[in-house]
């Protein structure tokens, strides 16, 4: 069969349609993004503005046109932080669904984190043993730790990269102390997650999954073998001696380094800070980076959820 995964981020809204079966490995045929960054739509009252939402409502039609032209027989759309939270959310929920003409799942912090875990699970196979994945969005940062398909724990924090830069660096560049505010109000914001983690027992891999996290790694990271396939790493001391430099030069700059694609380029400082602190705040040397993520892991448990005579993610 032929599935589409729809996913309505905070920073783009990506269509994946693939080819999948329950059991087999699905073959993606299509990847298609628009990039919407809602984060600059938001107003002061935490609501999406008419402006963004025209965009959403824009960016959805056109990949259901795409996912029609490529013969989707199910499209599964999906919506993460910038929609869950919105104060005007429901009415946004409407709009999208009229464009869809379909429903949208609305997920949780932390369906989206058991999701995305599944998924590089998945990837990496059981021979993994422990995994601790750390996952970047713009809206929301989510962790998920354990042996299992299932994580132990699953989390999620508003420390997305796009909200983060609204509102701790909207200069352009943004200077040390801006960082360094970030950086402490990471810290707290992280404690309570990274508290329950610590308390867990030393993984044996950690993994990034996030776009945020393979632009860093281009950047500050090397590749590896092992598991039977090539593998970007990038460890944390590489990381941090990268921050300087990206909140010295402006946005416009950032997009002429390695891997640093325009639509990322304003928030990747705040993605980096983010980053290096709950890598410290876990004492994590490095992490090892997955090229599956949440689309991925929506289209596992629906595939799975055939096989057992069950619908839906």
């Amino acid at each position: 069969m032929r599935l589409g995964i729809l996913d309505i981020g905070s920073n783009t809204v990506h269509l994946l349609a693939a080819d999948a079966r329950p059991g087999g490995r699905p073959h993606a045929t299509t990847s298609d993004r628009t990039v919407v960054r809602l984060m600059r739509f938001l107003t002061p009252e935490g609501a999406i503005s008419e402006e963004g939402v025209r965009a959403l409502e824009a960016a959805v039609t056109r990949a259901r046109h795409i996912a029609e032209a490529e013969r989707v027989e199910t499209l599964l759309a999906t919506a993460t932080s910038a929609i869950r939270e919105a104060a005007n959310g429901s009415e946004v929920i409407a709009r999208i669904e009229k464009a869809l003409g379909q429903p949208l799942q609305v997920l949780t912090g932390e369906q989206e984190a058991d999701l995305t875990f599944l998924a590089v699970r998945r990837w990496f196979g059981w021979d993994a043993g422990r995994i601790l994945l750390l996952d970047i969005g713009g809206g929301s940062f989510e962790f998920a730790a354990g042996a299992d398909e299932t994580a132990e724990i699953a989390a999620s924090v508003p420390l997305g990269a796009g909200r983060m830069t609204v509102q701790f660096l909207p200069e352009d560049p943004p200077g040390e102390d801006a960082v360094e505010l970030l950086r402490a109000h990471a810290r707290t914001v992280l404690a309570p997650v990274t508290e329950k983690l610590n308390a867990l027992p030393r993984p044996d891999h950690i993994v990034g999954s996030s776009k945020a996290i393979r632009s860093l790694a281009n950047l500050a990271g090397r590749e590896v073998s092992g598991l039977g396939f090539n593998r970007t790493v990038m460890s944390r001391s590489a990381l941090k001696s990268w921050i300087p430099r990206l909140a010295r030069i402006p946005a416009s700059a950032r997009q002429e380094l390695p891997g640093i694609t325009p639509d990322r380029t304003f928030q990747i400082v705040a993605a980096a800070v983010c980053l290096h602190t709950a890598m410290s705040m876990l004492n994590l040397d490095e992490l090892e980076v997955s090229p599956w993520a949440l689309r991925e892991g929506v289209l596992v448990r629906y595939t799975e959820s055939l096989s057992w005579g069950g619908v839906g993610i």
